[in-house]
């Protein structure tokens, strides 16, 4: 069977990796057709323009390698047939589920590929393709001020901190005017007002700091106590985690983004257990953006459930038949898939189902019409 399972994965990835490829080559010409003049403003050199489109690969092949898989499976089982290797092969006694074993494989191996890409390569991907555009834009006007988030205001539930920052640098971390509303244990509550704060070390440092504590038995203003630097290891809230604060505020509630991955699952996830109070709307969207998220890897492998009983039944068929079935799939699946992810984010059905559904549905009719295969 090792011989068998060697042809079967030679015949699948050759043209596996003839579409993707092919599908790469023909997205990055159409969009540097497209680009050339945004890229002519930017200064940017061959190399900046290279490195643009390698920074942005990986979001290109989360969305292209399961329609490529889909093509190239199509197509090898399709020529298997055509020449009667699958008959022959089942007429030894090989059942049509281990035959397409190693296919199987390989979509399994593809989904645990797209989910790391979707975890640390495409959630930054858009930031960095920004950075590499603005490369050579420092000296025009307002160039700095692109790195200065204004008016930034989070709260950490679990901690009971409330934070408001008058201006916060997205590269150095450094917060002009950070004020922080902290209900600390017993009932009092602790108002910290500060000029600046910076980052050293992995702990806050802040600069100017005058300290209002507030007793639970007091209604009056509590003590205030000034100092020129103080050091708050207590506080929690990372780098990381307003980064990701920022991030999520930035998309939360667009419809166009609930399937795109700027957003990695860890990112949502402590999102949520920092939020446990939101408001429904933005719950279903967030929750519907986690579903997807986990559920999209998991395409690869639908695809070669589907594939299996388009491409399988014995005849002579012309090959581009294989063509014609992937786009029609394609086109269903993604089209259940955006109105699936609709209803999620409106709260007409639940999230989980909302992110699964798509998916499902395919596989569980994938493997009914495989089992009906004579």
């Amino acid at each position: 069977m090792r011989l068998l399972d060697r042809y079967l994965l030679r015949e699948l990835l050759l043209p596996f990796t003839y579409c993707l490829g092919g599908f790469l080559i023909l997205w990055i010409s159409f969009d540097l057709i497209g680009q050339l003049d945004f890229f002519q403003k930017k200064l940017l050199q061959p190399a900046d323009v290279a490195e643009y489109y390698l920074v942005k690969m990986p979001e290109l092949l989360v969305q292209i390698m399961p329609i490529a898989l889909l093509l190239a499976l199509l197509y090898a089982l399709s020529n298997h047939a055509r020449h009667n290797e699958l008959t022959a092969i089942r007429a030894a006694g090989v059942t049509l589920w281990r035959l397409c074993l190693p296919h199987l494989a390989v979509g399994l191996l593809l989904t645990a590929g797209l989910y790391l890409l979707n975890e640390l390569a495409v959630p930054d991907a858009a930031e960095a393709t920004r950075q590499i555009a603005d490369r050579y834009q420092k000296d025009q006007p307002n160039a700095a001020d692109k790195l200065w988030q204004k008016n930034l205001a989070f709260i950490n539930h679990h901690a009971g901190r409330t934070w408001q920052i008058e201006a916060y640098h997205l590269r150095t971390h450094e917060m002009i005017k950070p004020q922080i509303d902290w209900a600390m244990p017993g009932g009092s509550r602790l108002q910290i007002h500060a000029e600046g704060a910076t980052r050293v070390d992995g702990v806050w440092v802040f600069t100017n700091v005058q300290e209002i504590l507030y007793l639970p038995t007091q209604d009056a203003l509590g003590s205030p106590f000034k100092t020129n630097l103080t050091r708050y290891p207590e506080l929690t809230e990372s780098p990381q985690l307003i980064a990701s604060e920022i991030k999520i505020r930035k998309v939360l509630g667009s419809f166009k983004d609930v399937n795109r991955a700027q957003l990695s699952v860890a990112e949502i996830l402590h999102y949520l257990d920092l939020h446990p109070q939101m408001e429904a709307a933005k719950l279903d969207w967030l929750l519907t953006k986690l579903h997807s998220r986990l559920a999209l890897p998991w395409t690869c492998l639908v695809v070669v459930l589907i594939a299996i009983p388009f491409g399988t039944p014995a005849g002579r068929r012309n090959v581009f038949v294989g063509v014609a079935a992937s786009v029609f799939l394609c086109f269903t699946f993604f089209f259940i898939r955006e109105m699936s992810a609709a209803l999620g984010m409106n709260g007409n059905v639940p999230a989980w189902l909302a992110g699964w559904a798509p998916g499902l549905l395919f596989a569980v009719a994938g493997i009914v019409m495989t089992n009906r295969v004579r």
